[in-house]
């Protein structure tokens, strides 16, 4: 067993699967984490990235993921925000390099129905990289929720987030919690849902709905067993 997480920028890999992600490495499952956009180049006016913004916002990933305890973090070097800018096989091909490269059993990525341009094209990238061919390897391909984007989207405009698949993180949680706040420069105040108080919340609630103290929710897309 292996895992593969793929997320559109660097701190959505914690917001969506961070607790899943240090379950499986205590475990003894091998996890990489792969970052899609560059996460900061949409935040000036002409859209060019700012280099020391960029090395401070890949140094908090590799910092986070190593708390989280994945064994790989990679970055491409798509435009943050500007995904439905690029063709969709330039970005389905970069995830077949990854996929190629750490031959996952299991997938874990954005789910369809986010606000974010960026998760959307990542969910459709990666879907459509995970077909299943003879020679694709895996067995389980998951989506996530991440706060501030998934929940933000309205019902009638994209497919709702209706989880069917939790994973109980009640004894890493404070893990993920760890890393996320590597991330503080991202996170906003309380009541937002992108607060440490909110995404705190968000995993008792999903563990409360299977009755464990926190859990986090996924979407399954595929499973074969």
């Amino acid at each position: 067993m292996s895992v593969l997480v793929i997320a559109a920028h660097p701190d959505d890999e914690v917001l969506g699967c961070g607790g899943a992600v240090a379950k499986y490495r205590k475990q003894g499952v091998p996890v990489a984490v792969v970052f899609l956009c560059d996460g900061v180049s949409s935040r000036s006016e002409d859209k060019k990235i700012d280099l020391m913004e960029l090395h401070h916002r890949r140094n908090c990933a590799e910092r986070a993921c190593n708390i989280l305890g994945a064994e790989s973090v990679s970055f491409s070097d798509f435009p943050d925000n500007q995904l439905d800018t690029i063709p969709l096989l330039d970005v389905v091909k970069v995830v077949e390099k990854y996929l190629n490269q750490y031959m996952p059993s299991i997938v874990m990525t954005h789910h369809a129905g986010d606000l974010n341009i960026d998760h959307r094209v990542t969910h459709q990238a990666v879907v459509t990289a995970c077909r299943p061919q003879n020679d694709n390897k895996i067995k389980t391909l998951l989506f996530y929720e991440v706060p501030s984007s998934t929940e933000w989207q309205m019902p009638n405009s994209a497919p709702v987030f209706t989880p069917n698949w939790f994973i109980d993180i009640a004894d890493v949680l404070p893990i993920k919690m760890e890393a996320l706040e590597v991330y503080m420069h991202e996170m906003r105040e309380w009541p937002h849902p992108r607060s440490m108080q909110g995404v705190q919340a968000l995993t008792q609630w999903r563990g409360a709905t299977v009755s464990v103290e926190a859990a986090e929710a996924f979407v399954l897309g595929r499973h074969i067993e």
